[in-house]
């Protein structure tokens, strides 16, 4: 079976990144060993009350025209559940947030979930994630609206390749530019969810989309790639790294690629020392270039403590500071199914003078915690 494009055939000699021993000390539950980020903001954007919808997951930032939009889907109380919509919240400031507003209307053949967001500084384009009902393997696609005033949208319309064809794959929630203005991003491809890093020169990030040459790690669930919900930071030597959650046997590290090209060819996804909780990743790079990840390196199924990890050269990570502990975390107030407790599926963003980090707390709360750029910065460009 095509589960994609030909193989990448080159192999860096180790892990393209680690994090330094005795950073992390995973036995200490409440925050890792690490010290708490003392200028670390936190901040609620929409907590359920007994009327609203109680299920809130994949929240994603974007600054455009001056405000900081968040996007996430919301469903009565189970997740990925019939009646999901898409919602979206506005500031001004980053900490007062508006009523959300849904994106999209519950569909009777299809879940729509969130897909984040890009925009080129005149147009804001938000990305949903459809989900047919019944497709087997479990899979789906993208389709996009945009918004040139953030409160007015297009029709959805589905993003497509370089051949104008739709791109049958379902978009990671980290569209982002290289610095020749390509974007990058990821799609889980069908049949099936197979993750792929996925390029374009449309500064829209419409269409054009080509996958690049990855060659996917065997998974004994055969309907899903090894590697899943990637993120990307640049190294200090020009390569791209593309971070993975693991999703085979009981592995409990982050996965990692490289790429050399722009995004067109990338070596076999290897195993780092980097310890996760086999969720989604968020990494990036500061305005002068220190390379982070945000997440969970807990070595356990635990998404709480929330910390950020740093790198002067994205190869080494050996600074890192707790954002939100376990001993932070709210209670849950709401059941519902796969609903567990930790600040997940956290996505971060640059904005102003902030570094931003967005999730779902307990999946039932959107949140974010923001952290002075200056107080992480440690190439001092």
């Amino acid at each position: 079976m095509d589960r994609g494009p030909a193989a990448a055939t080159t192999q860096e000699p180790g892990p393209p990144f680690r994090v330094l021993p005795g950073l992390i000390d995973t036995a200490e539950e409440n925050a890792l060993g690490l010290p708490q980020a003392a200028s670390a903001e936190t901040v609620t954007i929409f907590a359920p009350g007994e009327q609203d919808l109680k299920f809130n997951h994949g929240v994603v930032l974007i600054p455009f025209a001056g405000r900081l939009y968040a996007q996430w889907q919301s469903s009565e109380r189970d997740e990925d559940a019939p009646g999901t919509i898409v919602t979206y919240s506005i500031s001004d400031d980053g900490t007062t947030w508006s009523t959300p507003v849904a994106l999209t209307t519950p569909q009777d053949d299809r879940e729509i979930t969130s897909g984040g967001w890009w925009t080129d500084g005149n147009t804001l384009v938000a990305y949903l994630n459809v989900w047919p009902r019944g497709l087997d393997p479990e899979g789906g696609s993208t389709e996009y609206v945009t918004s040139t005033d953030g409160v007015s949208w297009s029709r959805p319309e589905p993003v497509t390749d370089a051949e104008g064809e739709p791109v049958l794959g379902i978009i990671e929630q980290d569209t982002r530019a290289l610095p020749s203005g390509r974007l990058l991003t990821a799609f889980h491809r069908q049949p099936g969810l197979f993750a792929t890093p996925y390029y374009t020169d449309d500064p829209l990030g419409l269409t054009g989309w080509r996958p690049g040459q990855l060659e996917n790690e065997p998974n004994e669930r055969g309907t899903q790639s090894r590697e899943l919900e990637p993120s990307w930071f640049l190294r200090a030597d020009g390569a791209i790294v593309m971070v993975f959650r693991d999703q085979a046997g009981e592995s409990m590290v982050k996965l990692a690629a490289v790429s050399t090209d722009d995004g067109q060819t990338w070596t076999a996804p290897v195993p780092t020392n980097v310890p996760d909780a086999r969720t989604k990743q968020s990494a990036g790079n500061l305005p002068d270039g220190t390379a982070y990840l945000v997440g969970h390196p807990t070595g356990r199924r635990a998404r709480y403590p929330l910390t950020v990890l740093l790198s002067a050269d994205g190869q080494t990570f050996d600074v890192g500071y707790t954002l939100r502990s376990t001993e932070m975390l709210q209670d849950r107030r709401h059941t519902g199914q796969y609903k567990g407790a930790g600040y997940s599926y956290a996505k971060s963003v640059l904005a102003g003078d902030w570094l931003y980090i967005a999730y779902g707390t307990n999946k039932e709360d959107a949140e974010l915690t923001r952290v002075p750029v200056a107080d992480l910065s440690l190439r001092g460009g």
